[in-house]
């Protein structure tokens, strides 16, 4: 399979001399239909035209019934978060020759005299929050987003404001190069109370620098009613942390999360991290929410209920665990959680009492786990607790 992919701007373009022979010897062409209208006249008169709208298995199977070379139209650079790095993943061993055009967010910027060299660009458009979750936690200073009908200008302000990062202003660029051109930016404020043109892109400028501390005061943290002493502290914290290293995790289990502390330094610590955090504590759903909001961190996976009654199976492996919480079964915990990892999964506990702690011994060695981390700290007159840190083989 042979693909030429031609990027082209919001309007009809102007062809290269290669790029006119190319349409003129080509039968068969693909993009959307947006791309259709602006092409349409540039085609030969006997063509055949493979839309891509819904579903994409029915444009790869269009695709494999061709024994001749496709000229696919995208919008920008198809190499940039675009349908040549698709259709290189789909079809590895075909050939695919690129011709770029500036990118919706090079246009942008350029509209705009923004500086690019700090520029990072992300997309949301037909994805998740993740890829924008991570530049807004590390604050990056000036971020590029490719949006879509949901995740659009108005609903990127609200999530930004919603986690507390009403240090960012926007610039949004509607319809660039075409008939419905606007280019405007706004405080996130002002973003939330408009609508926009459904084909747009943004920037968000960082204006100050949001402070977080690296190891957020106990009592910062809304925590369970009554129970002031239900957080993990402060520097067991950032230990466990070190012990799990976190920093070169991909993704984290946090068992028992109760007021969502260690999950949050965590994902604080490191932005590209995939959290996903158990508590069978119904009230600690909107406790953990509280506090995502008040430190700025979006893109933690709560799952709510008894561990054992969730199906685990189907989550994202951990590289690191901590046990935060067992509910008085912790052997069966240990066992469930040696079935699931891989070799060189890490997993660290807290042991307060004295039988959490053989018993994590215990169970471990039998499993084969290297206990490879074993320490005591006290705070003020808290009693002991014993951090211990297993490596599955």
């Amino acid at each position: 399979m042979t693909f030429y992919v031609l990027g082209i701007p919001n309007k009809t373009p102007e062809l290269s001399k290669e790029q006119e022979a190319l349409i003129a010897n080509t039968k068969v062409f693909s993009g959307g239909e947006r791309h259709y209208r602006l092409v349409k006249e540039l085609l030969p008169e006997a063509h055949e035209w493979i839309s891509i709208s819904g579903g994409m298995n029915a444009v790869y199977a269009a695709y494999k019934e061709q024994n001749t070379p496709i000229v696919v139209f995208a919008s920008g650079n198809p190499l940039f978060y675009g349908i040549s790095n698709t259709l290189q993943k789909k079809f590895p061993q075909a050939k695919i020759y690129s011709y770029p055009a500036f990118s919706a967010i090079q246009v942008l910027a350029n509209a705009t005299n923004t500086n690019s060299n700090e520029l990072v660009t992300v997309s949301v458009h037909g994805r998740t929050w993740e890829a924008l979750d991570k530049a807004i936690i590390a604050q990056l200073p000036l971020i590029g987003v490719l949006t879509d009908g949901h995740k659009n200008p108005k609903t990127i302000a609200e999530r930004l404001l919603h986690y507390g990062y009403d240090n960012y202003e926007i610039t949004i660029g509607e319809d660039l190069g075409g008939s419905q051109e606007c280019i405007q930016r706004l405080t996130l404020a002002e973003a939330t109370t408009k609508e926009f043109y459904k084909l747009n892109c943004i920037l968000l400028h960082k204006i100050t620098h949001r402070h977080i501390p690296f190891g957020i005061p106990d009592q910062s943290f809304k925590g369970l009613d009554g129970r002031p002493n239900m957080i993990t502290k402060l520097p067991i914290r950032l230990t466990t942390l070190h012990l799990l290293e976190i920093e070169r995790t991909k993704v984290f289990w946090d068992i028992g999360f109760c007021t969502g502390a260690v999950s949050i330094e965590a994902k604080l610590r490191n932005p590209s991290l995939a959290v996903v955090a158990f508590e069978k504590r119904t009230v600690c759903e909107e406790i953990i929410e509280t506090n995502q909001k008040r430190f700025g961190v979006p893109g933690i996976t709560k799952l709510m209920g008894d561990f054992f009654t969730q199906e685990v199976e189907v989550l994202p492996m951990p590289d690191a665990v901590f046990i935060g919480g067992h509910g008085g079964k912790l052997e069966e915990l240990l066992n469930k959680i040696d079935q699931l990892v891989a070799s060189g999964t890490r997993m660290v506990i807290n042991a307060v009492q004295e039988q959490s702690y053989r018993t994590f011994k215990k169970v471990s060695a039998t499993l084969g786990w290297q206990l490879e981390e074993e320490m005591t700290m006290v705070l003020n007159m808290h009693n002991p607790i014993r951090l211990l840190k297993a490596i599955k083989p």
